[in-house]
């Protein structure tokens, strides 16, 4: 079975930081793009950031500066570091996968296999 699980999400500080984890199992993660998506409630779920199969990552221009993508094929991870949250960064974030040759990803393709997502509050 195709799984992706998350981890390291919680309640932190605006300000703080938070590393979130993305675990493959039953597949590797070597030829695939990960994407991470968040979604708050009331509103539609927003792609974040991705990496390619390659490394190479793209962001949204809202989270530009503040948020890093990195996979680390050997563990079949790949994290989300997140710095100087805000409170509208409260959400449940996703990371997903999808297969592919193309050098560069993209967070408006379809993605495929997905995580049951994990939650991230920002509050004092």
């Amino acid at each position: 079975q195709l799984q992706l699980v998350e981890s390291g999400g919680g309640l932190v500080q605006p300000g703080g930081s938070l590393r979130l984890s993305c675990a493959a199992s039953g597949f590797t993660l070597d030829y695939y793009h990960i994407g991470w998506f968040r979604q708050a409630p009331g509103k539609e779920r927003e792609g974040l950031s991705c990496i390619s199969r390659g490394g190479r990552t793209n962001y949204a221009d809202s989270v530009k500066g503040r948020l890093f993508i990195s996979r680390d094929n050997a563990k079949n991870t790949v994290y989300l570091q997140m710095n100087s949250l805000k409170p509208e960064d409260t959400a449940i974030y996703y990371c997903a996968a999808v297969r592919s040759v193309q050098a560069v990803c993209i967070m408006t393709r379809r993605y495929d296999i997905w995580g049951q997502g994990t939650q991230v509050t920002v509050s004092s």
